[in-house]
């Protein structure tokens, strides 16, 4: 099965190719490429790759077309993908709207950690794509990561504002607790090695355990200790409802952008 990707050496388009080829998903020579520069002597290493010159090159030469381009680059495609399965790595292009390239359309938000294969990329199938295709998808999208079908497309918009948010809010705080470091005269090393040591370390005793953070703060409130007192001021300071302030203003954004794309489309 030949995969195009458009956007191949984009962020998350590159991510993709890089991850199919390295897991052994894909042949060099299953991968259909397209981008803006042109054709580059090795792609990750691997020399023959097919590289196109537009799209209805790529659509020809694939049985899966994935779309990895900026929401205002999506016009300019003209992309006819007659029957074909269309996964797109878009936010705001709705599915009304890929729907006009008459393929099978997958919409998937994957995020930044798709460089280092750690993405979790939701996606939302359409009516008309079948539990083959979405066993495709599901294989293409572990080159980068791990997933899960939505139920509704609505939820797109929500995935795009929280894991599609990568390393923003994390870098959020470690730069407050950086700051509030170096106020108190630590240097600048020492402040980002302790920011890191609670962002990223303290990060690892959640992984694949996620679900018991709840249990984990209550923990930590049991002790009554330091950590505690940090814990009842952040939220008396309302730390809950700025996270929810800023996941509804991200969520807002995603939901206009697909009211304007379908405007100018």
């Amino acid at each position: 099965m030949r995969t195009g990707i458009i956007g191949a050496t984009g962020w998350l388009g590159s991510a993709l190719g890089a991850g199919l080829l390295s897991r052994g998903i894909s042949r060099p020579d299953e991968l259909v490429l397209l981008n803006r520069s042109g054709p580059r002597p090795d792609y990750h290493g691997y020399e023959n790759v097919i590289w196109v010159a537009n799209a209805a090159d790529l659509v020809a030469q694939s049985e899966v077309v994935v779309v990895s381009v900026r929401p205002e680059d999506w016009a300019a495609l003209k992309l006819k993908a007659d029957g074909r399965l269309i996964i797109s790595f878009m936010a705001g292009i709705d599915a009304r709207t890929l729907s006009r390239c008459r393929g099978r359309i997958v919409r998937a938000m994957p995020n930044a950690a798709a460089e280092i294969g750690a993405s979790y990329s939701p996606f939302w199938a359409a009516e008309g794509v079948s539990e083959a295709d979405r066993a495709t998808v599901r294989r293409l999208l572990s080159a980068i990561g791990t997933t899960d079908e939505l139920e509704t497309e609505a939820q797109i918009d929500l995935m795009t504002a929280l894991p599609g948010s990568g390393a923003a809010y994390p870098a959020m705080m470690a730069v407050a607790m950086a700051g509030f470091m170096r106020a108190q005269g630590v240097s600048d090393v020492i402040a980002w090695r302790a920011a890191e040591a609670a962002v990223v370390g303290g990060a690892r005793l959640l992984e694949g355990r996620m679900a018991e953070a709840p249990e984990l703060l209550a923990a930590y409130r049991g002790y009554r200790g330091t950590t505690a007192a940090g814990i009842e001021a952040a939220e008396a300071a309302g730390f809950a409802k700025a996270v929810t302030v800023a996941l509804a203003a991200a969520t807002d954004k995603a939901r206009r952008m697909t009211i304007d794309a379908g405007d100018q489309v």
